[in-house]
């Protein structure tokens, strides 16, 4: 499943509309995303956004952040590279979340 598609079935599943939910989700000065905004995303015509939108929205969407920022593609703040992990640690890091994803 896409970034978009997970968005709008859990969307969906919580009955609420865009606008709705782009009312609840706030970027860092505050405002609230545009309807227009979450419809691009919905739609993968935008790249998923940051970690601050991305919490926002497993929160509002009642899904693990873990599983969005899956889907969204990227990592939280705290599992970035911050190069001081050896490759040889990185490497046994991601055979084990291939195992626990084929399980």
């Amino acid at each position: 499943m896409s970034f978009g598609s997970v968005i709008s079935d859990a969307r969906k599943r919580r009955s609420l509309s865009q606008k709705e939910l782009a009312s609840r989700i706030k970027k860092e000065d505050g405002t609230a995303i545009s309807p227009q905004y979450l419809n691009d995303l919905e739609r993968d015509r935008r790249n998923p956004p940051n970690q601050h939108l991305l919490d926002q929205l497993a929160g509002q969407l009642q899904l693990t952040r873990e599983y969005l920022f899956y889907v969204a593609g990227t990592y939280p703040d705290d599992l970035k590279p911050a190069g001081t992990e050896s490759p040889e640690r990185v490497a046994a890091a991601f055979r084990a979340f291939r195992r626990a994803l084929q399980k």
